[in-house]
C-alpha cells in the first residue's frame, strides 16, 4: 500500500449531488437555467462596462472584475456537473480533476480580494469623497486588481501542488460533484494532518483578511451615513452598501462554512449543498444584485443591445 502514490491514480468517480436518476434530470434542467442565467448576467455586466467610456471608473471596474471571477469559478464546476448529470459513470481524469481545482482555487480566492478592493472603493468615496480621485487613482485601482489575482495565483499554485502530490489509494470515489478539497483528502493513503493545519491556516489568511477589510470599511461607512443630514444621499449610500454587504454575506458565509468550520460539523451532504449554493447560485445573484438594477449599466447594456 505504501508504494502506492499519485501517479498510480489516473482517475476519480464523483459521486454527485443524487443517485436518483429522475432527481438528476430534474437538477439537470435547474442548474442549466442558472448557469446560463449567471453567463448572461455577468457578461451582460462586462461588456456595457468595456464599451461604455462612462462607465470607466473604479467603482465599475471592480464590478467588471467581479463578474470576470465569478464566470471563472462557476465555468470551473458546472459544465462538467451538468454533464454528468447525463451520465452514469461520473468518470474525470486525475489530471483534468488537478484542473478543475486549479482554476476553482485561483478564481475563488481572487474574488475574496476583489470584494474587499470594492468595499474599500466605497468607503473612500463615502468616507473621503474630498480624496477620492487620488486614493482610487487609475494605478491604485490596477494595483488592487493585481494583487487580487496575484493572491488567487498562489493559491492555486500552492494547493494544487500540495493536494496532488498527496498519495491516493484504495476508493476512487469523491464524495462530491467536483473536485474540492475536503472530499479529496478523505481518500488520501497518507497522514493529511499537517497538510489540513497549513491548508485551515491559509483559508483563515484568504478568508478572514479581506473579510476584516470590508467589516471595517463598511462599518466607517454605516457610521459616516448615520451622521448625514441630507436624506436623499443617506438613502443612496444605504441602498449601494446594503446590496455589497448581501454579496459578502452569501459569499463569506458559505466558504466560511465550507472551509473554515471543523468537518465534524457538517456532513457531505451539507457539504454540497452549500457548495452548489456558492459556485453556482452566488454567482447568478451578483449581477442582480450588484449591477443589472444600475441605471448606468442597465442603460450602457440597452445601448450594446440595439447597436
Amino acid at each position: 500500500m505504501d508504494t502506492e502514490n499519485h501517479s498510480m491514480v489516473t482517475e476519480f468517480i464523483f459521486m454527485g449531488i443524487t443517485q436518483d436518476p429522475q432527481m438528476q434530470i430534474i437538477f439537470f434542467v435547474v442548474f442549466l437555467i442558472v448557469y446560463l442565467v449567471n453567463v448572461v448576467g455577468n457578461v451582460g455586466v462586462i461588456i456595457p462596462i468595456i464599451t461604455d467610456t462612462q462607465l470607466h471608473t473604479p467603482m465599475y471596474f471592480f464590478l467588471c472584475n467581479l463578474s470576470f471571477v465569478d464566470l471563472g469559478y462557476s465555468s470551473a464546476i458546472a459544465p462538467r456537473m451538468l454533464a454528468d448529470f447525463l451520465t452514469k459513470h461520473k468518470v474525470i481524469s486525475f489530471s483534468s480533476c488537478a484542473t478543475q481545482f486549479a482554476f476553482f482555487v485561483g478564481f475563488v480566492d481572487a474574488e475574496c480580494y476583489v470584494l474587499a478592493a470594492m468595499a474599500y472603493d466605497r468607503f473612500v468615496a463615502i468616507c473621503q469623497p474630498l480624496h477620492y480621485s487620488t486614493l482610487m487613482s487609475k494605478q491604485v485601482c490596477l494595483a488592487l486588481m493585481l494583487g487580487s489575482y496575484l493572491a488567487g495565483l498562489v493559491s492555486l499554485v500552492s494547493h494544487t501542488t500540495l493536494t496532488f502530490s498527496l498519495s491516493y489509494c484504495g476508493s476512487r470515489e469523491i464524495n462530491h460533484f467536483f473536485c474540492e478539497v475536503p472530499a479529496l483528502l478523505k481518500l488520501s493513503c497518507t497522514d493529511t494532518s499537517a497538510y489540513e493545519t497549513a491548508m485551515y491556516v491559509c483559508c483563515i489568511m484568504m478568508l478572514l483578511i479581506p473579510f476584516s477589510v470590508i467589516s471595517a470599511s463598511y462599518t466607517r461607512i454605516l457610521m459616516t451615513v448615520y451622521r448625514m443630514s441630507e436624506a436623499e444621499g443617506r438613502r443612496k449610500a444605504v441602498a449601494t452598501c446594503s446590496s455589497h454587504m448581501v454579496v459578502v454575506g452569501l459569499f463569506y458565509g458559505a466558504a466560511m462554512y465550507t472551509y473554515v468550520l471543523p468537518h465534524s460539523y457538517h456532513t457531505p451532504e451539507q457539504d454540497k449543498a452549500v457548495s452548489a449554493f456558492y459556485t453556482i447560485l452566488t454567482p447568478m445573484l451578483n449581477p442582480l444584485i450588484y449591477s443589472l438594477r444600475n441605471k448606468d449599466v442597465t442603460g450602457a447594456l440597452q445601448k450594446v443591445v440595439g447597436r
